[in-house]
């Protein structure tokens, strides 16, 4: 046997290693009798342990373990077969081995390392295992560390793991990371395993991991893009510059033409209020009030009634303005025209006859619009390409009539058309003496009218592709429909009013010539080779026509003065 003290023979080179390692023990070589003398722990004190500074091979426990477990099996067979006898009895010689065998499975200690030792129904022992981490140590060194074990399950101690560059979170150990929401999973050529992660941009949506799709029209991605919400509705608010500017011009002309029609009712058999034609002064000023109210039902919000109403007063009221305009214009034109051929008055010049002509050209306007609301029945939209912007947070709808540019225009056109028609027979009657009716206020009236609406036409077009599309266009034709109004409003009626109101001597009857006079200027004219009857001031025409006709001449006298507009 081996001694672990004193001195004797020569040991094998292992036992010196554990001797040193193991036991602690002090070397002291004599080199005359070639004998080695240890200096270690007492006598059974020596121990292999987790304390020591020997370090077993790692499979060197299973052999002890192995050897226990035949140990502790022969033990326990023993008991039972050879119970209160010493030595091996009968029963055991030989030792069954079925018997010895159960009893090695159904064995359960503590092993040499401290941990259980037991076999499973097929003979089997639970696997057991240490996990260990390859680290660097604060010192620089690298060694093994223990950061967990597999007992029947894992357990690992996360806080014990270090990863490159001493972080303590482990490293994402795959070819992809997971989508976010709102990204489609995009596979990369040549590697089904792996993808890459593309946002779904603009109107689309996450419909599932592959795949992004468009929302429906009216809708947008919600802030993650996982589903569509409702894109939200605005409308042309009151408090808005484009309904504000509008809304006052607006009321400055009703209270005007409120106040004008008053004036006008008050003062009716006043020269100066008969002269400018009542019945059509009227019309005018009905229409004239329309297109200011037209304003309102351009910016109120819309509704199947409001639409409605928009349709019908959206042309109505330039309508019977230029309809009103046209027939005084046409009157004035066919009076001097028919001067210049027959001393006898032209037809359908009194005042019945002018407003049948008027709501006749009106009647035009509604046939039109009862065929717009039998073809197309008034209701509301909302328009979302007018504010499809790039980034889907900024989408807004806008609630408007289903009205489009084209309607709209066509609307307008019939009265465009009685304005330009209007135009053209003011500049015919341009050269009317100014002391008879109004051709020379109506003519400045159309053309300031068609400036403006020469001004409207790209602004109103221009704008197709603005994001607030909607609002320009109201507030131009609003604007616009107004300015038309003051023009005619001003132009044709404040004069008059002014008159009326701070000139009163001027609202007297005109003198009219003496047939004595007219006689003399026509002779006088007649031997000059002067101007015909008919190219004569039209009231030395209408006071020589009239006092030709003896008897009748003051009923002549008073349809010119109806047909004219002269005092």
């Amino acid at each position: 046997s081996f001694g672990s003290s004193g001195v004797g023979s020569f040991r094998p080179s292992w036992h010196f290693m554990l001797s040193i390692s193991g036991y602690n023990c002090g070397v002291m070589l004599k080199s005359q009798r070639k004998h080695i003398t240890f200096s270690c722990l007492p006598p059974g004190k020596e121990r292999i342990g987790r304390d020591s500074f020997y370090e077993q091979e790692g499979k060197v426990q299973f052999v002890i373990d192995a050897v226990y477990a035949m140990a502790h099996a022969l033990h326990n067979l023993y008991q039972e077969l050879c119970p209160h006898l010493s030595g091996i009895c009968p029963n055991m010689e030989p030792i069954p081995t079925d018997k010895l065998l159960q009893k090695i499975r159904s064995l359960s200690f503590n092993g040499s390392a401290g941990t259980p030792v037991q076999f499973n129904e097929n003979g089997d022992a639970p696997g057991r295992y240490d996990i260990f981490q390859y680290q660097r140590t604060h010192a620089g060194t690298t060694q093994y560390n223990v950061i967990g074990e597999w007992v029947n399950k894992l357990q690992l101690n996360v806080s014990a793991m270090i990863w490159a560059h001493n972080m303590r979170k482990p490293p994402y150990s795959v070819c992809s990371l997971p989508c976010q929401p709102g990204e489609r999973k995009s596979i990369v050529k040549g590697s089904p395993c792996c993808w890459q992660c593309e946002p779904c941009i603009r109107y689309d949506y996450q419909l599932n991991e592959t795949m992004c799709k468009p929302c429906a029209i009216g809708y947008r991605p919600n802030a993650n893009r996982t589903s569509c919400v409702p894109i939200p509705t605005v409308k042309l608010e009151w408090h808005s510059p484009f309904a504000a500017i509008p809304v006052f011009v607006a009321v400055l002309g009703l209270l005007t033409t409120t106040f004008v029609i008053g004036t006008f009712i008050r003062y009716n058999e006043t020269p100066i209020v008969r002269a400018s034609g009542r019945e059509l002064s009227y019309v005018l000023l009905m229409g004239i009030f329309l297109c200011y109210a037209a304003t309102f039902l351009m910016i109120a919000q819309p509704t199947i009634s409001v639409c409605a109403f928009r349709r019908i007063f959206l042309g109505l009221g330039m309508c019977v303005s230029y309809a009103a305009l046209l027939t005084k214009t046409n009157r004035i034109y066919r009076i001097f025209e028919q001067g210049k051929l027959s001393v006898s008055p032209p037809r359908l010049i009194s005042p019945a006859s002018q407003l049948v002509i008027t709501f006749t050209l009106i009647s035009v306007q509604l046939l039109g619009m009862c065929v717009w609301f039998g073809v197309t029945p008034p209701h509301t939209v909302i328009d979302f390409p007018e504010l499809w912007t790039q980034d889907p947070k900024n989408a807004r709808g806008i609630l408007k009539c289903d009205i489009s540019d084209l309607a709209l225009i066509c609307s307008l056109s019939y009265s465009i058309l009685l304005m330009v028609t209007c135009t053209v027979y003011a500049i015919k009657t341009r050269g009317v003496p100014e002391n008879f009716n109004e051709a020379k206020p109506i003519g400045f009236t159309m053309y300031t009218t068609c400036i403006i609406w020469l001004a409207f036409i790209p602004i109103f077009f221009g704008t197709a592709k603005s994001a607030e599309k909607v609002y320009i266009q109201t507030t131009t034709l609003t604007i616009s429909m107004s300015l038309s109004a003051s023009v005619a409003l001003g132009m044709l009626y404040m004069p008059k009013v002014h008159i009326i109101l701070f000139h009163p001597e001027q609202n007297v009857q005109k003198r009219k010539r003496s047939f004595k006079a007219v006689v003399t200027a026509a002779a006088m004219s007649n031997k000059l080779t002067g101007p015909k009857a008919s190219e004569r001031p039209n009231g030395e025409v209408k006071t020589e026509l009239c006092e030709s006709l003896d008897n009748s001449g003051e009923s002549c006298r008073a349809e010119w003065d109806g047909a004219i507009g002269y005092g």
